[in-house]
């Protein structure tokens, strides 16, 4: 049979941390901005298990990770050092000889023709561990959604990751950092948790499914698909209602992931009040996203500008260039033009610009 395994490396961030200082072992450990716990308006960028359990979590303002747990150690980030361990662990699994499809710094998916998953999923801690010194969760199932939603379970306990809370019954007999999760226990393990378990359910979905008094995983299962349909439309209707029954995509393809856009975002030490300093700032996140663009010989198709407000209200606006460039006054006059269409007259807070790109193999109007 074809399984699909979800591997997914434990606390990655803090986990590269501590394989270069093995003396924090054991101490909670928050990565974020330049590690200085006091900065204003930066965040945690990754907590160790230990730094969980009171409660610290990624995207939490540092200061609020330093009153939650005071006595942890911050550390700044360091994108290369990531960078570098991700291709260590990536080009392993590439080296078992299955196909791997990667998500990301820290997760992957590899399909593999077995009779025993458990023993590959096993073997890749194994390996991991033995060689780059960090640890990883296996999710297994027929699909990538399932084998996601496995690996929720197979995350170390009280990891307060995010993760689904630990399986009951007979899941219990998995090895710890493993979870096959199949059709046979799929609604047993489940069905009782909350819709947002499942992979791709976010908190709109989770909201107006709960309009319809659907709030777990058995409720949507059992859905009715044409009251979904009306709701959410066909598409997303139907794909949300296979979700609950433990369905999902079954291919792992193994070709290179290429970026469908590149962004910048700033927060501001102090929010801008000045409409030139807006402007100014807009055009120098154009400039600064453009370069890394051409650097990777993309072409732009379309700008995007987002925008916080003092009061934490976010809005993106997006407009189609004329023709894809790399042109940086045609980009850079695009994200003022963006810019223009907001409402200025609040303090700022937080400005992004995202640029999307003309994918390989597309034709150019």
């Amino acid at each position: 049979m074809r399984w699909i395994l979800h591997v997914d490396l434990d606390q990655f961030l803090a986990s590269v941390e501590l394989r270069r200082r093995p003396d924090l072992a054991g101490l909670p450990v928050i990565v974020g901005g330049q590690g200085d716990p006091t900065a204003s308006r930066t965040v945690v960028t990754c907590a160790s298990y230990e730094a969980r359990r009171f409660g610290v979590h990624a995207g939490m303002p540092l200061r609020a990770a330093a009153r939650r747990c005071p006595d942890a150690v911050f550390l700044p980030s360091d994108p290369p050092a990531y960078d570098a361990a991700s291709t260590e662990v990536m080009d392993l699994l590439r080296d078992l000889g299955h196909p791997v499809e990667v998500w990301g710094w820290d997760e992957a998916y590899l399909s593999a023709d077995t009779a025993d998953p458990m023993a590959l999923a096993e073997h890749i801690r194994a390996v991991v561990a033995d060689a780059t010194g960090l640890s990883c969760s296996v999710g297994i199932s027929d699909n990538k959604q399932r084998a996601k939603v496995a690996t929720g379970f197979a995350k170390p306990t009280g990891s307060a990751s995010g993760a689904v809370p630990r399986a009951r019954g007979p899941a219990t007999t998995n090895p710890a950092g493993v979870r096959l999760l199949t059709d046979a226990d799929w609604m047993d393990t489940v069905g009782h948790l909350p819709v947002d378990t499942l992979w791709g359910i976010g908190p709109k979905t989770t909201k107006r499914l709960a309009a319809l008094d659907i709030t777990t995983v058995r409720a949507l299962a059992d859905a009715d698909a044409e009251t979904l349909i009306a709701t959410f439309g066909p598409r997303t209707g139907l794909w949300i209602l296979l979700l609950a029954k433990g369905g999902g995509d079954t291919e792992v393809s193994t070709q290179p992931w290429v970026p469908r856009s590149r962004s910048h975002v700033v927060t501001f030490p102090d929010d801008l009040i000045d409409r030139d300093e807006m402007r100014t700032a807009v055009g120098d996140l154009a400039r600064r996203t453009l370069t890394e663009v051409s650097e990777q010989g993309r072409v732009v198709t379309h700008v995007a500008v987002t925008v916080r407000t003092a009061t934490f209200h976010t809005r993106t606006k997006v407009r189609k260039l004329a023709a894809p460039t790399v042109a940086e006054a045609a980009v850079v006059d695009g994200a003022l033009d963006v810019f223009g269409l907001f409402d200025t007259n609040r303090p700022i807070r937080l400005l992004g610009v995202r640029l999307d790109l003309l994918m390989p193999g597309s034709d150019v109007d």
